[in-house]
C-alpha cells in the first residue's frame, strides 16, 4: 500500500505500482467509443500511462493537455489517460479541448486497472478512484519509469516520464 495526501489529508492506495523491470500488467479498459482496450492492443509501442482520479479537476485536466501536446513528437509512443470517468466524459473534455494526440481509456465498469496497478485509492473523498501516478511501458511490455505523485493535487514530473520512455 501507498500512503499518498489529498491537500495534506493522508490517504492510502490499495497496493504498490508495478515494480521497474516487471511485466506491465494486462488490462481491459473502454475507450470514448465505447470499445473494448486491452495492453495487448498496443504491441510494439512504448506507453505513457497518465493515471488519474477524473478529468473534471484542474491538475488531471492539466496532465492530459500537457501529455497531449507532448505526444505528437513522441516516436512509436502512445500516451493512454486513464481514469474511472464514464467514456462520455471523457469524449466531451476531449472534443472542448482539441485533445487529440492521446487515448482516453476509462476503468468504470470494474476498476481492475486501479486494484491490478495497486493505484486505487482506498480512504478519503476519492475511495475508489485512481491516484495520480504515471506508468512507462516500453515495447517489450516491460514496465521502465513509475511514478505514484505524492500529493495527488499536484502535477506529475512530466520531464522525467518522457525522459524514461
Amino acid at each position: 500500500m501507498a500512503t499518498i495526501t489529498l491537500k495534506g489529508n493522508t490517504i492510502n492506495t490499495c497496493g504498490t505500482l508495478p515494480k521497474v523491470g516487471s511485466k506491465a500488467p494486462e488490462f481491459n479498459l473502454v475507450g470514448v467509443d465505447l470499445s473494448r482496450k486491452s495492453l495487448s492492443d498496443f504491441k510494439g509501442k512504448k506507453l505513457i500511462l497518465n493515471i488519474f482520479p477524473s478529468v473534471d479537476t484542474g491538475t488531471c485536466a492539466t496532465s492530459v493537455r500537457n501529455f497531449n501536446k507532448e505526444a505528437s513528437g513522441l516516436e512509436n509512443t502512445t500516451v493512454l489517460c486513464i481514469s474511472r470517468d464514464l467514456p462520455f466524459a471523457q469524449g466531451r473534455f476531449c472534443g472542448a479541448e482539441g485533445i487529440d494526440n492521446v487515448v482516453m481509456l476509462s476503468d468504470y465498469a470494474t476498476g481492475d486497472f486501479g486494484k491490478n496497478y495497486g493505484l486505487e485509492i482506498e480512504n478519503g473523498p476519492l475511495a475508489g478512484l485512481h491516484s495520480r501516478c504515471i506508468v512507462v511501458v516500453d515495447e517489450n511490455g516491460n514496465v521502465s519509469y513509475t511514478e505514484q505523485v505524492p500529493e495527488i493535487v499536484d502535477e506529475p514530473d512530466y520531464s522525467n516520464a518522457l525522459n524514461n520512455i
